[in-house]
């Protein structure tokens, strides 16, 4: 049995192929009331993925939230191959559940090419390194005294490494006139092989744990009990170099607006020489407690 959280997610991205464009995946048995967001996307673009010829890399995805997935319940992946073209090549894959529809996917792949010209905008600010920062569980053990059971069973199966460049807020005191951005450190607890598209779908998967924390920053503290119930709408990923999802990444996030219920976020991914390797836009629902 693999206890490696690493190794866990590289198992889980591992699909079961059940017919030439249908795949089937696991769905742990958690303790939350739907599937993870990243897990579904991430699933479905190595469902994506596995029916291209391989020598083409992920520049786009574009997907959907449409109903919350079950835990424990296996989610079967259906793949229309849209376009075989010289150059790119499109993917349109559909997450079904019990029957029903619970996500949909269009990837699309692009041949590498040498490109005319090149830019990018530096980093919004300087951040320091991630070895320099604590844990996530370190800073919650700093502030708590302990890391509550719950959460340490948690941690113990988190396949990445989180560091926050900011302080984590617990009050609500800590978070009136709170700019809505977030920045994190992230990196696979574990080696993840040497295939790309695990890479590529990995680094889909963690995209989606943070995003929505920089809506929630002016509003609430990100630890402790909650007063929104949250669920991400929509997805879009665009993937500007290579990289991979074991080393260390930087995911700056914001969210321009919030407003009718929903709030918008937008991250940024940059590896350690400070290039960006991917850009990620999200849409969450967000509705108050209680």
């Amino acid at each position: 049995m693999t206890t490696n959280p690493a190794e866990r997610l590289v198992d889980l991205l591992d699909l079961e192929q059940i017919e030439v464009n249908i795949f089937r995946g696991r769905s742990p048995q958690e303790s939350l009331q739907r599937v993870f967001g990243g897990q579904v996307a991430g699933q479905a673009l190595v469902a994506a993925g596995r029916t291209t010829e391989g020598d083409r890399p992920v520049h786009s995805l574009h997907a959907y939230f449409l109903r919350p997935g079950r835990p424990g319940v296996p989610i079967v992946y259906q793949v229309e191959r849209v376009r075989d073209g010289r150059s790119f090549t499109t993917r349109r894959v559909t997450a079904v559940q019990q029957g029903r529809t619970i996500f949909n996917l269009t990837a699309s792949f692009h041949q590498p090419e040498e490109g005319s010209f090149e830019h990018q905008l530096p980093p919004a600010r300087e951040v320091p390194d991630p070895e320099s920062l604590p844990t996530l569980a370190e800073e919650i053990k700093q502030h708590l005294g302990a890391l509550p059971e719950q959460l340490e069973r948690m941690a113990r199966r988190q396949p990445f490494d989180i560091r926050y460049v900011d302080r984590l807020r617990w009050t609500q005191d800590e978070v009136e006139n709170a700019e809505p951005r977030s920045a994190v450190w992230m990196r696979a607890v574990g080696p993840l092989g040497d295939d790309p598209l695990v890479h590529t779908c990995a680094l889909t998967y963690a995209s989606d744990m943070t995003l929505l924390d920089a809506v929630r920053i002016p509003v609430e503290p990100l630890w402790g009990p909650r007063g929104f119930d949250m669920a991400s709408l929509d997805h879009a990923m665009w993937f500007h170099r290579p990289f991979r999802a074991d080393e260390w990444f930087l995911y700056d996030q914001e969210s321009p607006i919030a407003v009718g219920g929903r709030g918008l976020a937008r991250g940024r991914i940059y590896n350690l020489e400070g290039q960006l390797i991917v850009s990620v836009v999200q849409e969450g629902l967000f509705r108050k407690l209680g």
